[in-house]
Order: structure tokens, then sequence, then C-alpha cells
């Protein structure tokens, strides 16, 4: 099924999709065809062909170079809304978006380069994402040089190294990879690879509990030869210390949104089958049970707390609110861990029903456990949190 969607123009902040913007369509088609992409574990090719002619691709692309700029706050609707369809769709959805929204407003990108990119984003051909995670360095957040190596060559740069949790690598037309120098004193950062390139291989490791779809397999690079304007964004250590808290707010509540997503959809089951479901003991639906229904009403307030969580975040991310730094990453792990209690709840509802592959539940529950993983992560957020709190009760 392909479904032709034209996004209009945005404006800088919307808390949720316009009613004009047929993503419900969308939403169906993801979610008719998650359940067999999670089964057999392949890259969703269909869907994200769908969102290609839709034009999500270019969801933050700026406007003036033919995207909808949508901000952090329609971003995280749109997330919501397809996380609940197919989570693994959105999430390599919304790496890419991601990208676009960081490089189009920080601005460090060759201009050149950077039109070339967000000029095949428009055009629904190509998808990009940061390869960061490595087997030795984990992730970049928790500190560390990178084990992949640009060396300067006669013409631009060769890069050699492997990076692993590659979120839709097969998918993906360029990889940013993170990378540091053979320079005397190394600098770190972004080097822009065709996914085509020579030297460039997919390793296919990806065999996980949730959101199989990803395909987030290994990329390995082998002296891969890169131009001297694909260095895209080298900064010195320091530098990148005191790197933009709005790039990690964005990514932070985008995320999170698709795990509340899957939230929504296990919700959004329950609900059926507690109307559907009438024991032959008990002569009525269960949905007219008191204990039922006190148990949605509590699945309820954790969607609801989550939602205005996201939303509030979000809306300070797009007008720049100050507040804490750490603010954006406790929202990420509050909501990612408010979408996994609901879940576990919806599950221990349902009891047995909820376990088997019949159901979508298994799959929900699988899924939503992989919201933990995505950093930043649930100690270092509260350590941050709490490092913060009793330094300003100190001073």
């Amino acid at each position: 099924m392909t479904v032709a969607v034209t996004l209009a123009s945005s404006a800088t902040v919307r808390d949720e999709p316009r009613a004009t913007d047929p993503i419900e369509p969308l939403a169906a088609a993801f979610a008719a065809r998650a359940a067999e992409y999670d089964r057999v574990g392949a890259i969703p090719s269909e869907s994200l062909r769908d969102a290609a002619e839709a034009g999500l691709f270019a969801l933050t692309v700026p406007v003036a170079l033919g995207g909808r700029g949508a901000g952090v706050t329609e971003t995280t609707a749109i997330a919501r809304r397809l996380g609940a369809a197919d989570p693994a769709t959105t999430l390599i959805l919304a790496m890419t978006w991601l990208q676009h929204a960081n490089i189009a407003r920080e601005r460090r990108w060759p201009d050149p380069v950077y039109r070339q990119v967000a000029r095949d984003a428009v055009e629904g051909r190509g998808l990009i994402n940061a390869l960061r995670v490595e087997p030795a360095l984990g992730t970049p957040h928790r500190g560390g040089l990178p084990d992949t190596i640009a060396r300067r060559s006669a013409d631009g740069w060769r890069l050699s190294g492997r990076k692993i949790y590659s979120t839709g690598a097969l998918a993906l037309r360029w990889f940013s990879v993170y990378a540091r120098t053979d320079e005397d004193t190394p600098r770190v950062g972004y080097f822009l690879v065709p996914a085509a390139a020579r030297g460039v291989r997919i390793e296919e490791t990806w065999d996980h509990l949730g959101m199989r779809a990803t395909r987030s397999d290994d990329v390995v690079l082998e002296d891969v030869a890169i131009p001297s304007p694909y260095a895209v964004d080298l900064r010195t250590s320091e530098e990148w210390r005191a790197a933009s808290q709005t790039s990690l707010a964005w990514s932070a509540l985008v995320v999170s949104a698709i795990y509340l997503g899957i939230a929504d959809a296990a919700r959004d089951w329950l609900v059926r089958f507690l109307h559907a479901r009438q024991p032959s003991n008990l002569g009525k639906p269960l949905a007219q049970l008191e204990r039922m229904q006190v148990a949605v009403g509590e699945i309820e307030g954790l969607l609801c707390a989550s939602g205005a969580l996201l939303t509030d975040a979000a809306l300070k991310t797009d007008y720049a609110v100050v507040r804490g730094a750490s603010e954006p990453a406790l929202v990420k792990h509050l909501v990612t861990e408010n979408a996994i209690a609901a879940v576990q709840k919806v599950v221990a509802l349902v009891g047995n029903p909820a376990l088997s592959r019949a159901n979508p539940l298994e799959r929900h529950l699988r899924n939503v456990l992989c919201g933990r993983v995505h950093s930043p992560q649930g100690d270092s957020v509260l350590q941050s949190a709490g490092l913060a709190a009793l330094r300003a009760a100190a001073n």
C-alpha cells in the first residue's frame, strides 16, 4: 500500500500534527505491516517508501531548502503517533529528523554538502543517521575517544573503524560517522560517508529482543576515501563538552515520544479487549468491572503525565525557554519508564493472552523495553539531575 501525503509548510511550533495532515492513513499502513517486519526482522522497506512519498524524510529540513521545517514540538507529536503504529520504522525516520534539525540549527557543515543531503531528503531519496557507538567505546555520551580513525590523504581523508547499533543501516543513503583524526592533537567529529562508498560493509549482526525491524547492524569502514569537504564537523574534545544542549533535548524528546507511542498502542488494544471479552461466568464485558476501570485509569494517568511532560519540554525547546540543563534528559527517563510501566500493567491485566504472538502485546512489551538503552541512560540521567539539585542547594 502506498500513501501519498503532501505535508504543508509549518510554522515554527505546533504541539500536534495539523488536522489537514493525513498522518492517519500513513499510520494505518505502518501498523498493518509492523508485525510481519518484526517477525522476520527485516527493514520496513514498504513503510519507508510510503514515508518518502509522504515527504516525511524532509520533516525537519529547513523550509528554505524545500522541507517542512518542523520544530521539536511537532516532530515529537508525529513520532508519538507513528511510534504507536510501527516504532521500528519511526525510529529509523527519527534518526534522519534529528540529523537535519541539528545540522540546520548549528550550521557547521559546509553549505554545498548539506544542501546535497537535504535535497536527497526532500526528494525522498536519502535517509541519514549518525554512527557513534563502537564495541570498545560504547556510547560517546559516557566519554572517551572513538576507535574509528580518519587519516589525512592527498585529496581528503580515509576512514577505518567499526560502528555498532547503527539504526536502519541497510536503508541509509548517508552515514555521519563519528571518528577522531590522526593529527598530533586529535580532533573529534563527523565525516559524511555515502553508504555505497567503496570500503563500506554492513554486517547483519542485529538479532535483538525488540525493535527488530530497525536492523541496527554493524557498519565496517575499511580505508574509506572521502573528499575534504566531507569532514563536516570537527572539534576539539573541549569544544564537544560545550556542545549545544538543544541537540541533546531534541534527541531525548523525539526518541522517548516513540516509546510513549508504543504504550498508547498497548492501551488502545487493552480497551478494545476489555469491551470485547465477556467471560461466560460474568455475563458482561470486562470493561464494566470496577477493577478494570480503575486499572485503565492508572494507565491513563501514566500516559497523561508523560504527554504533558513531553509537550512542556518540547515547547520550552522550541521557544528557547531557560531551564535546567538536565531537564530534557530527565523527561526522557520519566517518559520512558512510564511507558514501560504502562505496557507492563496492560500485560498483567490481560494475563496469558498478552504473551501470545497472536496478539500485539508481546511485541509492544519487547519493543518498549528498548527505550532504556537509548542515551542518555537512566543512571547517568539521575546522577546528573541529583548533582544539579545538590549543587543548587549548596550555593
